[in-house]
C-alpha cells in the first residue's frame, strides 16, 4: 500500500462514491448507471477536476468504453492547495468549474454552507445510495437540512504504527495484539509513553505534537464550533484538556519536535527519533519510502487508535450548478465512486474504500504488508474504519483556526513559548478569524 502524497499538509499544517452496484435509476432525472449508452446519442464532454493523485485514468477509459457518447476530460491540480485557489476563483467567478469538482475530507466543510451552489444529489439517487457506505462518511457530506453535496471516495482510518524493536528495548510488549492493549484511550498512550522514556531516553514517544493534536482533537464531536456554527473558544473545555494534554506531553519529553513533511521529519525514519505515530493507511507508503530498508520489519501496525477511532484523509466527489450535464456528471460521479472502482482504485494507489460492501472483496480484506512485518493491513483498517463513529462539526473557517492553534502548539513543542501564553494568543486569533468575513 504505497499511495501518493494525495494527502499532506494544506499550506503549512498537516498538511479516494457509489453506485456500490452499477443499478439503474429510473425516473425523475435520476442517473441510470447500467452503462452502454447508444453510440449514436449526443456526444457529452464530461470535466472532473482533482488534485495530486486519484488513480482514475483507467477507469475513465472504462467508463468511456460503457458509454461511447462520453469523453472525459480530467484537470488535475498539482497540490490540494492550487485546486482550491481554482474552485474558489470559478466560484466567486460563477463560471468556470467542472463538471465534477473533488473535496478533500479537511474543507468540504466549508462549501457545505456554499450548498445552494452544488447539486443536491438526491435529485439523482443519492438517497438510494448512501446505505453503501459508511455512515460517518455520508454525514461528511450532508447538509444539516439533509442535502447530500458530495459522493464519498477514499478514507484515512488511523491505527498506531509502532517500532517493535525500540519496544522491546523498553521492555513493552512487540505482539500487535498486545500491544493494542496498551492504548484504550489518550491517558493510557501517553501514560504508556513516559514509562518509554524512561527506558530508552533517547528516543521520543512520538514525531509530532501537532500531529498528535490533529488526530485527538477531530475526535471531538465539537472541537472549534457549536453546531450553529458559533466559535466556541475557551468555552470548551474539552478542547482546553485536549491541548493540556499535548502540552504535557511535549514538557515530558514525549514529542520528537518533528514538522510533519520536512526534512528532518523524513530523515527521521531512518533513526530511533521516535517509537510511535497516529497513522492512517495511506501513510504506510509514506512510512516505507522515507524509512526504506532501515525500517523494514521494524515498522509494525497495531488494530487501535486512542479512543475509539479516527480519520485523516479522503474526499468527494461534488457536481457544481455551474455544471450543463448535472444528470450525466452524476452518473459519472456515482460509478466511479462504486465499490468495484473503489477496489479497482485500492489496488493500484492503495487508497483504503469508504464503501461497505468493497470490505468483502478479498484484495481489501486480505492485504498484508509485508514491510510492517507482515501485519494484515487491510482487516486492522477495515476494523478501524468501523470504529470511527461520529462525524465532527466544523465550522466554516475551522482550517484557518486550526492552524492557529497548530502554530501555537508548535510553538510550545519547540520551547519558543509559555503553554499558557500560546493558549491565549491562540484563542485571540481563532476569535478573529472566526469572525472576519462571517459565513464566507
Amino acid at each position: 500500500m504505497r499511495p501518493s502524497a494525495r494527502y499532506r499538509p494544506l499550506a503549512v499544517l498537516l498538511a479516494c462514491s457509489a453506485v456500490l452496484f452499477a443499478s439503474a435509476c429510473g425516473g425523475s432525472g435520476k442517473p441510470d448507471a447500467s452503462g452502454n449508452d447508444d453510440a449514436d446519442a449526443p456526444k457529452i464532454e464530461l470535466t472532473i477536476a482533482t488534485f495530486n493523485e486519484f488513480g482514475y485514468e483507467d477507469l475513465y477509459r472504462e467508463y468511456e468504453a460503457q458509454h461511447p457518447n462520453i469523453k472525459i476530460v480530467e484537470r488535475r491540480a498539482p497540490t490540494v492547495d492550487a485546486h482550491i485557489k481554482n474552485l474558489e476563483t470559478n466560484l466567486a467567478s460563477g463560471s468556470g468549474m467542472a463538471d465534477i469538482e473533488a473535496m478533500e475530507v479537511s474543507w468540504i466543510y466549508k462549501y457545505l454552507a456554499k450548498a445552494d451552489q452544488f447539486v443536491d444529489l438526491r435529485q439523482y439517487g443519492a438517497d438510494d445510495l448512501k446505505d453503501r457506505w459508511l455512515d460517518w462518511k455520508v454525514a461528511g457530506a450532508t447538509t444539516q437540512d439533509g442535502k447530500i453535496v458530495g459522493y464519498g471516495t477514499d478514507i484515512g482510518p488511523e491505527a498506531i504504527c509502532y517500532r517493535r524493536d525500540l519496544f522491546a528495548k523498553a521492555g513493552l510488549p512487540t505482539d500487535r495484539a498486545q500491544v493494542a492493549k496498551l492504548f484504550a484511550d489518550w491517558p493510557s498512550y501517553f501514560a504508556t509513553g513516559r514509562k518509554f522514556k524512561q527506558k530508552v531516553p533517547g528516543s521520543a514517544w512520538y514525531d509530532s505534537a501537532v500531529l498528535t493534536w490533529e488526530a485527538m482533537r477531530n475526535q471531538l464531536i465539537q472541537a472549534y464550533y457549536s453546531n450553529q456554527d458559533r466559535f466556541l473558544g475557551a468555552e470548551n473545555p474539552l478542547l482546553k484538556r485536549t491541548w493540556d494534554q499535548v502540552v504535557q506531553g511535549s514538557a515530558d519529553g514525549l514529542s520528537a519536535r518533528l514538522p510533519a513533511w520536512s526534512d528532518a521529519w523524513n530523515q527521521a525514519f531512518r533513526t530511533d527519533k521516535f517509537a510511535t505515530m497516529a497513522c492512517p493507511g495511506w501513510l504506510l507508503g509514506v512510512i516505507q519510502d522515507n524509512a526504506g530498508t532501515y525500517g523494514k520489519g521494524k515498522w509494525d501496525v497495531a488494530d487501535v487508535f486512542p479512543g475509539g477511532g479516527g480519520n485523516w484523509g479522503g474526499s468527494y466527489l461534488t457536481v457544481p450548478k455551474q455544471s450543463q450535464q448535472p444528470v450525466e456528471a452524476a452518473r459519472l460521479a456515482a460509478w466511479l465512486t462504486a465499490p468495484e472502482q473503489q477496489v479497482k482504485v485500492f489496488k493500484k494507489i492503495g487508497s483504503f474504500p469508504s464503501t461497505l460492501d468493497a470490505y468483502d472483496d478479498p484484495q481489501v480484506k486480505s492485504q498484508v504488508n509485508s514491510y510492517f512485518n507482515n501485519a494484515p493491513v487491510g482487516q486492522i483498517f477495515i476494523n478501524r474504519a468501523r470504529n470511527v463513529i461520529l462525524k465532527q462539526h466544523k465550522g466554516p473557517r475551522d482550517g484557518e483556526i486550526n492552524q492557529v492553534f497548530s502554530a501555537a502548539l508548535a510553538r510550545v513543542d519547540d520551547g519558543k513559548q509559555a503553554p499558557d501564553a500560546a493558549w491565549k494568543q491562540a484563542l485571540d486569533l481563532a476569535d478573529k478569524a472566526a469572525n472576519t468575513r462571517k459565513g464566507n
